[in-house]
């Protein structure tokens, strides 16, 4: 009876494993359901903004260079690459063997028309079954720079555009949703899921109730929410901190006493209560415009509030403007945030004032949109609308001198850095870990539920 009933247990032994071998071991099939709060209504990544929805664009086209967790560039579309005349001239080998979902092989003339598009200053041609890009000056990151999902490769064709992706666009409602299908002859091989639905323009309580109720399997949640999102049960994943939050101002110091005005209010901001009482450690404390993980000299920016040395320099100024703080409207924890603000400001002395129309400066909310930091900066400079500081080179030296000059013209207060969270489905199997919080959505497989 002894041995019997450990043939038996034995047995029962090698079928859970087996069973659970099956439901751990990926698999082919199935749609997943994603929202978000973003509503882009293009699905042309070289003509619009798409601050926030820069994943669904990657799960449509292709960039001929990509990067990893730490910024460095790998082939994609384009196999290998080289620089001459210093960086000012590049060359790009491309690969063979592509289609797009219409069956149109994938060109250098292809990539180049689209490079174009997308770069009026550049010079770009093709040769061969390479791209040749020339520029006007140096360009020691241009291969980080084409990683930007606003280089994607392109082929218009009677109002439509079309991407070399792993998914394609089966159903199109401008704004509100997209349906996309997997690509069985995709050449980095096809995704596990069937299809993805993504609903857009959702708020984050709207995400969360259908997130809740089964309707999605991932949906974004907001910095402030996700530490609760997480004591209540629910599976979270987030990035770095990727986003930057900051004060704008819309011109140049126009006095010393304008000058020293911004001073004061930098200082008065207390950044860590911001932190933790506003966003409930949704983020970190910035002093700097680019995240310290990133560029590791962050910490050399002061991010400390001192009341007393900013009521200090207030009393240096005989009289001070009432200025206009402006913030998103329809983001609710700006309102929270810019309302702090102006209390801090006026414990210092200064006169802040919470507005929606036009005003001497902003409350804004910037996804950095690289992991090359040079190219960061570039582009959270050109979204903020100030001048780009010129680097004499692509070392960290030549970054932190350059983003030591932006924070000198006065025109940038970085507050935070904020993390990207989302909810996650049990069901959603190898999610990737992106430290940028991209998606990686082709690698991702659905396991059955459990009963």
């Amino acid at each position: 009876m002894k041995r019997r009933g450990f043939r038996l247990l034995a047995a029962g032994s090698l079928l859970l494993a087996v069973v659970a071998g099956a439901a751990t071991r990926p698999h082919y099939g199935g749609t997943l359901h994603v929202c978000m709060h973003a509503a882009p209504t293009s699905l042309d990544p070289n003509q619009q903004g798409f601050a926030g929805s820069a994943a669904l664009f990657e799960l449509l086209f292709d960039t001929l260079v990509t990067l990893d967790d730490q910024g460095r560039p790998h082939p994609a579309l384009a196999t290998a690459w080289q620089a001459e005349s210093g960086s000012q001239r590049w060359q790009f080998s491309l690969r063979r063997g592509i289609t797009f979902p219409d069956g149109t092989p994938f060109t250098p003339d292809i990539a180049a028309t689209s490079l174009r598009a997308a770069n009026s200053t550049w010079k770009v041609f093709s040769t061969g079954d390479a791209v040749i890009i020339e520029l006007d000056s140096p360009r020691p990151d241009l291969p980080a720079e084409l990683a930007l999902v606003r280089n994607s490769i392109v082929k218009r064709e009677s109002g439509k555009v079309w991407g070399t992706g792993p998914f394609v666009v089966t159903q199109w409602d401008s704004g509100k949703k997209l349906l996309a299908t997997a690509r069985e002859d995709y050449w980095g091989g096809r995704p596990f899921l069937d299809s993805i639905e993504i609903e857009m323009g959702k708020n984050f309580r709207e995400q969360m109730v259908d997130f809740d109720l089964g309707k999605a399997q991932v949906v974004e949640v907001a910095p402030e929410q996700w530490h609760s999102a997480a004591t209540e049960g629910r599976r979270i994943e987030t990035s770095a901190p990727v986003e930057l939050l900051a004060l704008v101002f819309n011109r140049d110091p126009q006095s010393a006493a304008d000058s020293k005005q911004r001073e004061v209010l930098s200082l008065s901001i207390d950044r860590r209560l911001l932190n933790s009482v506003v966003l409930q450690n949704g983020g970190e404390p910035a002093g700097s415009v680019l995240p310290n993980w990133m560029t590791g000299y962050g910490f050399l920016f002061p991010v400390e509030a001192d009341l007393t040395r900013a009521q200090q320099e207030r009393a240096e100024v005989p009289e001070t403007s009432v200025w206009n703080l402006g913030f998103d409207a329809n983001d609710p924890i700006q309102r929270v945030l810019a309302e702090r603000i102006v209390l801090n400001a006026r414990d210092a002395g200064l006169r802040l004032q919470p507005a929606t129309g036009p005003s001497e400066v902003r409350l804004v909310r910037i996804p950095l949109a690289s992991l090359d930091g040079p190219v960061a900066l570039a582009e959270v400079t050109a979204a903020l609308g100030v001048p780009q500081p010129k680097m004499g080179g692509s070392s960290v030296d030549d970054l932190y001198l350059a983003e030591r000059t932006l924070l000198k013209s006065q025109r940038v207060i970085p507050l935070l850095h904020l993390r990207r969270a989302w909810a996650v489905s049990k069901t959603v199997r190898n999610w990737g870990k992106a430290r940028d919080g991209a998606w990686r959505l082709p690698d991702v497989w659905l396991a059955a539920e459990r009963p």
